[in-house]
């Protein structure tokens, strides 16, 4: 059940914890009459008759098809964390966001649970997120350097942020029929984007790998050899329409890499300048 309501720390608007669809949450792209996946059929179903992305964002939004991920983001964002207990959490899965005709498309993993799920938008409200905003903005990708919620005044060119997992996963450790559940989102989202789509840059092994099981999904296939990830590695794709596109791999940008030196800022700008080569 949804917790009383709190003041928004952009707008000061009061809202429960997790936020309802259309009641006024910065960036909700879902309102009462949004339709709701209840299953991975169901969320299949709705992917494949979205027009347009904001369909596919509205729609994903509002998911419920994985019982124990929708328990999980929703606890969470009852009990919330000490730091951030004055405000609401979003609760909901994230969406994809940036730019629509993006020629560069990053995935990353699932939301943080006091990150995306607390404010509404991927990478935003904690560490990992201040380290992709700021390569972002360095590489002229992003207006600000930082991001710190939906609604916060970012703006991103010709780059899309998504995930491939939409809910915040306990341990950061979704299971594989969950992410098999929520792969049509991508699918679609992949899809709407494919015709000025240049360059994928995963953030991570999970999302190189699920970004190349969504091509084979979408029927691109790879030039040999087979793609395996490794920080700076890429791999060329070809579409279903003949066009080509790189995907670059690149550490993930969590805590545990950053902190430990096993991503740097300079590994993290050259894997970042590699996918913006390839999509010009």
């Amino acid at each position: 059940m949804p917790s009383s309501e709190l003041p928004h720390p952009l707008t000061g608007r009061p809202f429960p914890s997790p936020a309802s669809p259309g009641t006024g949450w910065p960036g909700d792209p879902a309102d009462a009459t949004t339709p709701v996946a209840r299953s991975a059929s169901e969320v299949a179903a709705l992917a494949a008759a979205s027009p347009t992305l904001a369909d596919v964002d509205a729609r994903s939004s509002v998911c419920r098809a994985c019982p124990r991920l929708v328990a999980w983001r929703e606890d969470v964002a009852v009990v919330r964390r000490r730091a951030y207990a004055g405000e609401p959490y979003w609760g909901r899965p994230i969406t994809g966001w940036g730019d629509e005709r993006a020629h560069l498309l990053i995935v990353g993993l699932a939301p943080a649970a006091h990150g995306g799920n607390r404010t509404g938008r991927i990478f935003t409200g904690d560490r990992s997120g201040d380290w992709l905003f700021a390569a972002l903005h360095r590489a002229g990708l992003a207006d600000l350097p930082t991001s710190t919620a939906a609604g916060d005044g970012q703006r991103l060119r010709g780059v899309r942020i998504t995930a491939a997992v939409r809910c915040a996963p306990p341990g950061n450790r979704p299971e594989p029929g969950e992410r098999d559940a929520c792969a049509s989102w991508l699918d679609r989202e992949v899809t709407l984007l494919e015709p000025g789509l240049r360059a994928v840059l995963a953030l991570g092994a999970f999302a190189w790998e699920a970004t190349l099981a969504c091509a084979r999904r979408l029927g691109w296939t790879a030039d040999p050899p087979r793609p395996r990830f490794a920080h700076g590695g890429t791999a060329q794709l070809v579409t279903a329409a003949g066009r080509r596109v790189c995907l670059v791999a690149s550490y993930h940008v969590s805590q545990q890499n950053t902190f430990t030196g096993r991503l740097t800022e300079a590994m993290l700008d050259a894997a970042l300048a590699q996918a913006v080569g390839s999509s010009r």
